[in-house]
């Protein structure tokens, strides 16, 4: 669950980050679970109608935990930050592609720059867009954006070598 570097191609930096399923994810996969073997219970002791309950459990979970597997791909080219989303490791559809001249901030996200973009500031009714791969262990920044006269804020697994491309090319909007 960490983030890749990937290769540098005329200019081109690659990361995937591949994100681990929430709390509510897992609650809602170990519930689904707990039905169909209680069903499959049923089914060989009380009733063989509780068989139909039980595959179309199994296959609803099967359908379920394939579906909501997702990875991020981001790619940095030039000033143009892409980020595509890969679901089930093979569908990947374009979530947006950003202009790095509209930035206006990225920090950490405990960062006092950010601070007032937070839940409970005025600032908070922005729309936001995670793109983090939910692990604690790596550390997730926070990209203030002006898009159509908008601003949007994105967090983002960002790795070192697209951090230091960063920083060098738009040191006075980048904090650290």
């Amino acid at each position: 669950c960490k983030a890749r570097m990937g290769s540098i191609m005329n200019e081109q930096i690659t990361a995937t980050v591949h994100r681990k399923k929430n709390k509510s994810e897992k609650i809602f996969e170990i519930i689904m679970i707990a039905l169909a073997a209680l069903f499959l219970v049923m089914g060989i002791a009380i009733s063989r109608g509780f068989m139909l309950p039980c595959f179309m459990m199994a296959g609803l979970y099967f359908l379920y935990s394939a579906n909501t597997q997702k990875d991020y791909e981001y790619i940095l080219k030039d000033n143009i930050l892409t980020i595509d989303i890969i679901k089930n490791h093979h569908k990947r559809s374009n979530a947006c592609e950003i202009n790095l001249e509209n930035m206006e901030i990225l920090a950490p996200c405990n960062h006092e720059i950010v601070k007032k973009y937070k839940k409970g500031s005025e600032n908070a009714n922005i729309l936001k867009y995670d793109y983090t791969s939910y692990d604690d262990e790596i550390p997730y920044y926070t990209m203030i954006i002006t898009e159509n006269g908008q601003k949007i804020k994105l967090l983002l697994d960002i790795n070192d070598e697209m951090m230091d491309r960063l920083t060098r090319k738009y040191a006075q909007k980048v904090y650290q």
